[in-house]
């Protein structure tokens, strides 16, 4: 009887990162992941320490493998997954002049705005698929440039995290191509770093990374690292992409007209094109795959983030209760939120706890609730939540559907599709049917899958459509869905209505916050 083959896929989140080893038809063998914080003292701010990260990486992979037990021979690669838009200085010898920076840091909004009114940032949007915005590297550097020049002056690289990690295991700064294509200075035509872009940041092509395909691999791991991790030293590591595009692959959403919904921390719709695509309203984002698989989509900053801040600022005594009962505080929420009519009985809530980017793309955007009265109750705040969350994504769904058509199937992944409520709830707003695969780890998944088409294990990435498992689709229920119909344009009317007020109550916090 042959020896089984195993590969394990790393996925480097906002709040964890996450080793999950598969067979090779995709059934999980193990799983660990290591949480770590993200610093926030205030409202703009939200930094991560690169070397807590970096022990997390280790440290996963070493508790998977442990207590997998499988023989070290046994492992054929390890694949890498990770955030989108975090960056970080480094100076001489890899010294660390800054925390990573990540994509929820909002301290460079002004240099975004003034990148779009003063730099033709539509111009650059076109040419690099990331919109101008806060979130995003190009603005980081200039914020770093015009508000730490000391700091912007010593560096040596700019680098994100998984850039960090690789440096870390091998030596050498390599960026692959999914996660350069989220910087705002990748040129997707040229698949090469846009000079337009960087004479805006003021950085010059030898500051960033090597840029590198996304199958591409390395081996040799510092020998230190792999005997802490209990793996062979010749392990291939594939340098993988950007969780958002491997979550794609990871749950079967890569032929065109398949849509992929994923709620995390964050949360994003996208979908795939075989090239590049823009908005000409500069609404949704366009990054690598593979030189054949484009992922267009738009990113919201506020999904389960949102969920865990209810929890933690109001739902103390149902935390306790889930205590008792032994369940998720989570669960709990949303058990008390299907107590609640669709609609919490005319209660909007606006998500926008940490600015917004799709479809918005306002950094200054604030949370609302809208339409409360005197016979809200707390289950109606929770469900408005909830449903809040998924209203923001619909409209980004509106504006994918402008470029890519209609939808023929949405496919669920992240923390909600474990739950029946969030994912009834999608299926009742989008008015659309919602499909959710056996398998959650869908960027882990999909960066295994690609790992093992770099290899030529496999020939393409149809096998993924037998390694996620069996489905559970949700269908809409006609009722809710003519409630959300009505809601939804209220919705977005007031979004649009508040945009000099978020601007005003923003200015406000930051002064207040000094």
């Amino acid at each position: 009887m042959p020896e089984k083959s195993y590969y394990l896929g790393v996925d480097i989140g906002t709040t964890s990162t996450k080793a999950v080893l598969f067979d090779r038809g995709g059934t999980v063998k193990g799983s660990e992941t290591v949480f770590y914080p993200l610093h926030t003292p205030n409202q703009i701010v939200a930094e991560q320490d690169p070397e807590e990260i970096f022990r997390a990486v280790l440290n996963s992979v070493k508790e998977v493998i442990r207590k997998s037990g499988i023989p070290a021979h046994a492992l054929k690669l390890v694949a890498f997954s990770a955030a989108m838009h975090s960056l970080m200085a480094v100076g001489k010898e890899g010294k660390l002049l800054t925390q990573s920076i990540t994509w929820a840091d909002t301290r460079s909004a002004k240099q975004a705005k003034k990148i779009k009114e003063e730099k033709d940032g539509h111009a650059v949007y076109l040419r690099t698929g990331t919109p101008i915005h806060a979130m995003s590297p190009l603005s980081k550097l200039v914020w770093l440039k015009e508000e730490e020049p000391a700091i912007f002056g010593q560096a040596e690289k700019f680098i994100g995290i998984k850039e960090f990690i690789f440096h870390k295991l091998f030596g050498e700064y390599v960026i692959d191509h999914s996660l350069a294509s989220a910087t705002g200075l990748f040129n997707l035509e040229n698949v090469d770093w846009d000079e337009g872009a960087l004479e805006v940041a003021g950085v010059e092509a030898g500051h960033l990374s090597r840029l590198v395909p996304t199958t591409y691999q390395m081996a040799g791991v510092k020998l230190e690292y792999a005997a802490f991790m209990g793996i062979r030293e010749d392990v291939p590591f594939v340098v993988g992409a950007s969780d958002g595009v491997l979550a794609n692959l990871g749950v079967g959403a890569i032929e065109q007209g398949v849509i992929a919904v994923t709620i995390g921390t964050s949360g994003a719709i996208r979908t795939v094109s075989p090239k590049p695509k823009t908005d000409p309203k500069g609404r949704t984002f366009c990054y690598a795959l593979t030189e054949n698989h484009w992922v267009v989509g738009g990113p919201v900053n506020n999904g389960g983030i949102v969920l865990r801040w209810l929890r933690d600022e109001f739902a103390s005594s149902e935390v306790e209760t889930a205590k008792r009962l032994g369940i998720d505080s989570y669960d709990v929420l949303t058990q008390i939120a299907s107590t609640v009519n669709a609609g919490s009985d005319g209660l909007l809530f606006h998500p926008f706890l940490t600015g917004e980017r799709a479809p918005l793309w306002d950094a200054n955007a604030r949370g609302s609730f809208f339409g409360l009265s005197i016979h809200h109750q707390k289950q109606h705040m929770i469900r408005a939540v909830l449903e809040g969350i998924v209203f923001n994504l619909y409209t980004v769904l509106l504006a994918v559907e402008e470029l890519a058509g209609e939808p023929l199937r949405i496919q669920a992944s992240g923390g909600f599709a474990r739950s029946d409520m969030w994912c009834q709830l999608m299926a009742d707003v989008f008015d659309k049917p919602v499909t959710v695969p056996e398998n959650f780890e869908s960027s882990c998944l999909g960066a295994v899958v690609l790992g093992m088409y770099a290899l030529g294990e496999i020939e393409d990435f149809s096998v993924v459509s037998d390694m996620i498992g069996e489905t559970h689709t949700h269908h809409p229920d006609a009722t809710a869905s003519k409630t959300y119909r009505e809601l939804v344009p209220i919705y977005i009317r007031l979004s649009r209505l508040l945009k000099e007020e978020y601007e005003s109550i923003a200015e406000f916090q930051r002064k207040h916050m000094e």
